[in-house]
């Protein structure tokens, strides 16, 4: 199984302020964690994609850039790049140049994203929001399978024997597709064969077991052989010492950005009741000591028919930089040990 970080590059504390005024620190210490999970043996970072005060990730590929300049080993991937507001063209140039200079080491997770700044902002309506994504994929993958693309759509330009360049060292650049919890959009990525990333951010992990039936059935049925239909699980996630660390250090941040994220969207504020469920046996969270955390990422594979990589999202509540450096030492020499061997 592979193991790795995901980070939005966030630039907030646990009072809802910016950590530091120099946001050039905050990016430096970003860079610093992707070289500690390559160091610590860790599979794969990402970098995902959001156009907030509170994040400063709205360029991943500049970032992953940076970080493949640093690391030697790590494969570095979107998490996610929000497809439904890009151009598909530059996208894949991005990604394809961030192969080359990462020595083949590049991937993009595609989805719409939970949140939906990016439409107004470059210029699309979210009443499109579904039709956007599937026309764009669909783009994405004709550019990924050849060097000469004819193509035709509803809301970009046509091309009509366009070469696109450069290409990627990888014959193929993977791709894998993001997904939240609506049946249509697991069946789309097993008809297209792609491997699967499940943000799984509350609730109980066993619960997505149909949907991950629902998009192996799909990919069995499209002629996808199952070694190609390979499923991720991204987590909200923090690893100390023991499990009381783990929890002191965690939840009053966590607790502080999702009451916030929560009045934007309609939530109930968080409560430590709720909390402890989530990071219950069969609650989404890895929050806990090494030990427990990866008895329960086992569990959670076996819950789902079997997982090939798992990504901790630590970054969303306030943690300092030496906490997360710790946490990624420690999810990379005991974690990944106890699971892999």
């Amino acid at each position: 199984m592979e193991i790795g970080i995901d980070s939005f590059a966030s630039n907030t504390g646990i009072d809802g302020k910016a950590i530091t005024t120099n946001s050039a620190q905050v990016m430096k210490e970003l860079l610093e964690r992707i070289e500690q999970a390559d160091n610590s043996g860790l599979d794969v970072f990402g970098i995902g994609e959001h156009h907030r005060k509170e994040f400063l990730d709205s360029a991943p590929t500049i970032i992953l850039a940076a970080a493949a300049a640093r690391t030697k080993r790590i494969r570095l991937t979107s998490a996610v790049t929000v497809l439904s507001a890009a151009d598909p063209v530059r996208v894949f140039q991005n990604f394809a140049t961030l192969d080359l200079v990462s020595q083949g080491r590049a991937e993009i997770v595609v989805g719409r994203g939970s949140f939906i700044e990016s439409f107004p902002l470059f210029g699309f309506n979210l009443k499109d929001y579904d039709e956007l994504f599937a026309e764009k994929l669909d783009l994405l993958l004709n550019i990924r399978q050849n060097e000469v693309v004819d193509w035709a759509g509803k809301f970009r330009a046509a091309l009509k024997n366009q070469a696109i360049y450069p290409r990627p060292l990888q014959n193929l650049l993977p791709i894998w597709l993001g997904v939240g919890g609506t049946p249509e959009s697991f069946i789309r990525a097993g008809v297209l064969g792609l491997p699967l990333m499940v943000a799984i951010i509350g609730g109980d992990t066993h619960r997505f077991r149909p949907l991950v039936d629902l998009y192996r059935q799909a990919g069995k049925e499209a002629g996808h052989a199952p070694e190609k239909l390979k499923v991720g699980l991204h987590s909200l996630g923090y690893v100390a010492s023991t499990t009381q660390e783990a929890v002191a250090d965690y939840y009053p941040g966590y607790a502080e950005t999702f009451t916030r994220i929560g009045r934007e969207r309609g939530w109930p504020p968080v409560t430590r009741e709720r909390f402890e469920m989530q990071r219950g046996p069969l609650g989404a969270f890895l929050v806990g000591s090494p030990e427990e955390v990866a008895e329960k990422i086992v569990r959670h594979s076996t819950a789902l028919g079997g997982i090939s990589r798992v990504t901790f999202q630590m970054d969303n509540a306030g943690l300092s930089h030496e906490k997360l450096l710790k946490a990624i030492e420690l999810i990379g020499s005991r974690i990944a040990t106890m699971i892999n061997g």
